[in-house]
């Protein structure tokens, strides 16, 4: 074990905001324990039971609670990153951005929320923005996995409920940012790669930490993302920061 601990992430696996299925991502969780990371895999209240923000307030719970146990699972409190896909790229996109300000909860609040790194695999980073580039999906429509987790409006018809529950609505220059590495399939026939670009485009204007990279073929959560090479560019780009 390394002085102070294992390093931990906080994995959020993507389910549309729907309940998850978590275990179905062992060989995930297997393959970065392998690395030297303790892995706390988040099961959270999905949108069909609660909307936005009980997402992200569960994933900094989870944050919250490693760092209360740190020493009954043998973890380093201060190494603490967040990794989710797709829907649950949003998730921890939110939880990181956000840290200990609001959307918050009181739960485990004499602990920290904040963390050192996020991995955001194809995430939606902008509600409102979804729907002008090509998607197998409607984006805006009430039962759409946008609008259900706002709590079934349409994603265009309610700024006053997208715009909280988009990650870039959160970023500024004068407010701390987690490093971030942001992966997106070039084929991605569901979440606009485009998201993904204005996220980075933002982030290096701010003058942040962030690194983009772009799996040509690609597709949503698939042909790429369960790659050894995937894989390694996401522990090459940790082990410079967690």
């Amino acid at each position: 074990m390394p002085e102070g601990g294992w390093p931990v992430i906080v994995f959020v696996r993507g389910s549309a905001f729907h309940e998850q299925n978590v275990t179905d991502y062992s060989n995930y969780f297997v393959r970065i324990a392998e690395q030297g990371y303790v892995v706390a895999a988040l099961k959270y209240r999905h949108s069909d039971i609660a909307p936005f923000p009980v997402q992200m307030q569960d994933c900094k719970t989870a944050v919250r609670f490693m760092r209360k146990n740190a020493e009954r699972f043998h973890c380093n409190k201060d190494r603490i990153a967040l990794w989710g896909d797709s829907s649950d790229g949003h998730t921890v996109l939110m939880a990181g951005f956000t840290g200990n300000r609001a959307p918050d909860t009181d739960a485990y609040a004499e602990e920290s929320a904040e963390v050192n790194a996020i991995v955001d695999w194809h995430g939606p980073t902008d509600f409102a923005k979804m729907n002008f580039y090509p998607s197998s999906q409607n984006h805006s429509d009430p039962q759409c996995p946008e609008g259900v987790v706002i709590g079934g409006g349409d994603v265009l018809e309610h700024p006053d409920l997208s715009a909280p529950a988009s990650p870039m609505t959160y970023l500024s220059a004068d407010m701390p940012t987690p490093s971030t590495l942001i992966m997106h399939g070039g084929r991605d026939q569901l979440v606009p790669f485009n998201q993904s670009c204005r996220l980075y485009a933002t982030l290096k204007a701010l003058g942040k930490d962030v690194t983009f990279y772009k799996l040509d073929n690609a597709c949503h959560a698939c042909y790429g993302f369960r790659s050894a090479r995937a894989l390694r560019l996401v522990f090459d780009w940790l082990s410079d920061r967690l």
